[in-house]
């Protein structure tokens, strides 16, 4: 295991311009926000940082500038994932050039099978392979164990995974695999489910990597602090007190929710990008109200 990768990981909102562009400033906004709060890492440009929907060039200057504007400070993992796998290799290499600290996909957007999976995730870990490269895997999907088993032995980059599921016997099964691990080669599972963050942790995840970390990245850095120690009593409150919030975001859409809370908290992060729905001011009225009534602002504290 790479002790680099461990604790509290944003999956870092991308701030939009009007035009869905990059909005750089505030983007170096939010990274100094998350600097602040003593964040463990940053994962960018995934899911919550709705990378497959920006242009490759944009994706390019975001990764560019948060690892400016980190300098160094704390590790980045940038997600390279998209349809095309030529685009996402190309990702790849830049972000070994860039300095990156490791490199994530989603499975093949389109094209299913076994076989598409190995030659998709093996052209991206070949085009960074100074990298340790990591999966982004969602539990149900696929059986995610022995995909990982088999990519751990085909590439040599393979470091882990971003496991997103609630199947704790499978995240169990998958962090064991790096129980062997030849000296030198790290294996980091982090979970992604942030509602089970402590539960991952409870089964051996040193990490999560979730899209509410940026509102409320405190509250799992305790969660995992108290679960080092044994207090799993306070551990369980933090993580309750977190999925109240998480379920408010949830009823509402956790994309809107998200820029919602941020701008609450001085960050405006833009529209969200197409084919995404924005938020009405009048549902974002109802929505700050709710957020508040969970906890938000105490949350956001930690």
């Amino acid at each position: 295991m790479d002790n680099s990768f461990h604790g509290a990981w944003p999956a870092l909102i991308t701030p939009a311009t009007a035009d869905g562009g990059a909005n750089l400033t505030a983007l170096r906004q939010l990274i100094d926000y998350m600097l602040a709060k003593n964040v463990d890492g940053l994962y960018v440009l995934g899911g919550t940082g709705e990378g497959l929907l920006i242009s490759a060039a944009d994706r390019r200057r975001v990764l560019e500038t948060a690892i400016e504007q980190v300098g160094g400070r704390i590790p980045v993992i940038v997600h390279v994932g998209s349809i095309s796998t030529v685009e996402a290799a190309a990702l790849a290499c830049h972000a070994q050039e860039q300095g990156a600290d490791g490199v994530s996909s989603v499975l093949p957007v389109y094209l299913g099978g076994l076989d598409a999976t190995y030659r998709h995730y093996g052209a991206i870990a070949a085009a960074a392979p100074d990298l340790p490269f990591f999966p982004y895997l969602f539990g149900g999907q696929i059986d995610a164990f022995s995909l990982m088993k088999e990519l751990l032995c085909r590439f040599p980059n393979v470091g882990g995974a971003k496991y997103t599921g609630p199947n704790m016997y499978e995240i169990a099964q998958i962090i064991e695999l790096g129980r062997d691990m030849p000296e030198g080669r790290g294996w980091t599972i982090f979970s992604g489910m942030d509602e089970q963050c402590l539960f991952a942790a409870m089964m051996g995840a040193p990490g999560n990597i979730g899209s509410t970390l940026n509102v409320m990245p405190g509250a799992y850095s305790r969660m995992h602090a108290c679960c080092k120690s044994g207090d799993f009593a306070q551990a369980l409150a933090l993580q309750r007190q977190a999925n109240r919030l998480t379920e408010v975001m949830i009823n509402h859409g956790v994309a809107a929710a998200l820029r919602v809370s941020m701008k609450a908290l001085g960050i405006d992060c833009g529209p969200l990008r197409l084919p995404q729905e924005a938020i009405s001011p009048q549902k974002e009225e109802i929505l700050l109200a709710e957020l508040e009534e969970a906890g938000l602002a105490a949350l956001a504290a930690m």
